[in-house]
């Protein structure tokens, strides 16, 4: 069976990625050994089923290496099985294996045995929770590179003021590539525009310059 993802463990977190990538219009296979779980999400995805995903034979049934994206989402209460998951989607030939690890042993196995990406969501929640927290002003941000692609509040020293004004490259180095207010989105704001009180900036540059941003408002 042919798709562009497949997950394969269907805990809360396979559960959830299952559900968001089908809600996002995506063909998604899923597999897991528990019928309950199986048929709490059938009706969602395109396919599910049930079967040992450490049995080569239905995984090869399932033609999974004509898949081109799996995540191996079997949590802690199963590392053997993630671990030979891992390995036979590999031994397969899948082009894209994303594991899920429990922690920073089980990942090093994981690329060992052949995953592309190795993801921690528990630890990943953690790192957001700890930004929201310490910052927050600062709301959703992506890293890219060694820049970060961030959500801030607008200080209230901006207010009033357009962007020549502002000088944001110049004092902060840092760019605005859009200004959210309301329910608008204005991507590639005009220098002359003026920043409101209640506007979010997006802003990219080094996440030392975005914080600094983040801590006036």
């Amino acid at each position: 069976m042919a798709g562009e993802f497949a997950v394969i463990g269907l805990g809360q977190f396979g559960m959830a990625l299952a559900k968001n990538l089908a809600d996002q219009g995506q063909s998604v296979l899923v597999i897991d050994n528990n019928m309950e779980h199986i048929e709490e999400i059938k009706g969602e995805v395109e396919s599910a089923v049930c079967v040992d995903s450490t049995d080569e034979n239905a995984l090869y049934g399932l033609r999974i290496e004509k898949i081109s994206c799996c995540v191996v989402a079997i949590g802690a209460n199963s590392l053997q099985a993630s671990i030979l998951t891992t390995a036979l989607l590999s031994q397969m030939g899948v082009p894209r294996i994303i594991g899920r690890a429990v922690n920073a042993l089980h990942a090093r196995i994981l690329h060992a045995v052949g995953a592309t990406e190795v993801v921690d969501p528990e630890q990943e929640m953690g790192l957001r929770l700890a930004r929201r927290l310490s910052q927050p002003s600062i709301g959703e941000q992506l890293q890219l590179g060694s820049a970060t692609l961030a959500e801030v509040e607008t200080p209230q020293a901006f207010v009033g003021k357009n962007l020549i004004e502002l000088e944001l490259r110049k004092r902060f180095r840092v760019s605005v590539l859009a200004i959210r207010r309301g329910d608008e989105v204005h991507v590639n704001p005009h220098a002359t525009d003026e920043i409101e009180a209640q506007d979010i900036l997006v802003l990219i540059g080094q996440p030392e310059a975005v914080k600094k941003i983040g801590s006036l408002a």
